[in-house]
């Protein structure tokens, strides 16, 4: 983590020294004037300490969880108790080397490949029904294996989505209001909501039409259009639900995952979720002595892997881990108000929109682990076993950085 912190430092440094032309050192001299500007300086490096510092956290804790919460079905599977975190490792370090990219290239370079993006995700959604390339896990469609990686197209999607919804409410942003404007963009979210739930993955789905609604409406849409969008994917959620007996198994799981009858079946997850954080009382059993992660909690290192962290660490030690994520929320928020108010429309939706993702997907989480949603196969941002989520989340991170030092010179 220390790496992180240096790196972020040494881009600051190459970033505040970059070559300009002479209009632009006049025009920043200028600004650097008024008090407005060096207050808007002020708080752009405290929103840099209110993202890596928590961001740093978070990576820390999720390699040290996943290394407790792995080792015995590591063993199990693999016969090497660190199997799961020695590639996780591996999933950081491209994530690092993600970041040193998308804190070199400009911002603005996102808004020319934006259809780029799109077109790839799409490209990836499809080829995972293709036979011999998508692979099925535990029935589900949601990977695309190269060699021994996994790649999960549905993660890159949720990067594209907001590179694209961002980019396209700057080019409409007068023309939002119109039917024929608006519905270009839902049009696109009903073909990769399609594809996804096909797969099955209601979760992601979810989420992905959570964060295009959010950057819709911050960008500028209508009341009524808001409405009315909302109570739409309300009623295919309710169809997509009732129309699958596994869904429907879940939520009657999720009304009473102890009753006899389904606690051996699709209420198992979440009753041994409950018990694991029910045995962690206020300070837990001890970092690596949870006993739900023997075989008893499955997906302990991803899906359900806060049920582990309470258990070995207590509500104190999950009450530390939110505050580190409302932390890091509220500094890519800060960057977004910002942006809007330089009026860089762009970047602040797109800071807006990677907001939005990792908080909905972070409750979501959380909310399942403790039963307050039916079962859903969403990870915790950051602290979840997972390779193109991790690298997709710190690629998102660093976009939001080199956003906000970007302002600076606006």
């Amino acid at each position: 983590m220390c790496f992180v912190l240096l790196l972020y430092g040494f881009y600051s440094k190459i970033s505040n020294n970059q070559k300009i032309s002479n209009n632009d050192v006049l025009n920043f001299s200028l600004n650097l004037k008024s008090s407005e500007n060096i207050k808007d300086i002020k708080i752009i490096d405290q929103n840099n300490l209110l993202i890596v510092i928590p961001f740093s956290i978070l990576i820390l804790i999720g390699l040290i969880m996943i290394s407790s919460a792995s080792i015995f079905i590591a063993e199990a599977n693999y016969n090497d108790p660190f199997f799961y975190i020695s590639r996780q490792f591996i999933f950081v370090s491209m994530g690092l080397l993600a970041m040193v990219f998308f804190l070199i290239i400009p911002s603005n370079f996102l808004l020319k490949i934006d259809w780029l993006l799109i077109h790839i995700s799409i490209l990836l959604l499809v080829l995972l029904f293709v036979p011999d390339i998508g692979t099925s896990v535990n029935g589900s469609i949601r990977w695309i294996r190269v060699g021994s990686i996994g790649i999960q197209p549905s993660e890159i999607c949720k990067f594209s989505l907001i590179i694209y919804i961002s980019g396209y409410c700057l080019r409409r942003t007068s023309e939002l209001h119109s039917l024929r404007n608006f519905l270009k963009p839902l049009a696109l979210l009903s073909i990769i909501s399609l594809l996804i739930l096909s797969q099955p993955d209601l979760g992601s789905t979810a989420i992905i039409c959570l964060v295009v609604v959010a950057i819709l409406f911050y960008a500028g849409i209508s009341f009524f259009q808001f409405s009315l969008l909302t109570i739409l994917i309300a009623m295919l959620g309710y169809a997509a639900i009732t129309s699958s007996p596994m869904r429907i198994a879940r939520m009657m799981a999720y009304t009473d995952p102890f009753d006899p009858d389904v606690v051996l079946g699709s209420g198992y997850q979440l009753a041994n979720s409950l018990i694991s954080i029910g045995q962690g009382g206020f300070f837990g059993l001890g970092l690596g002595n949870s006993f739900q992660k023997n075989f008893f909690l499955p997906e302990a290192h991803t899906d359900f892997i806060f049920a582990v962290l309470v258990e070995e660490l207590g509500v104190i030690g999950g009450i530390f881990l939110i505050a580190a994520y409302v932390v890091l929320f509220i500094g890519m928020l800060n960057v977004a108000l910002l942006c809007m108010k330089l009026k860089r429309v762009f970047q602040g939706l797109v800071c807006f929109g990677t907001t939005i993702l990792f908080a909905s997907q972070t409750l979501f989480n959380l909310s399942v682990n403790i039963g307050l949603l039916p079962t859903k196969g969403l990870t915790l941002p950051f602290i979840s076993y997972g390779g193109t989520s991790i690298i997709i989340m710190m690629s998102l991170v660093a976009i939001v950085l080199r956003i906000n030092n970007e302002n600076k010179l606006s």
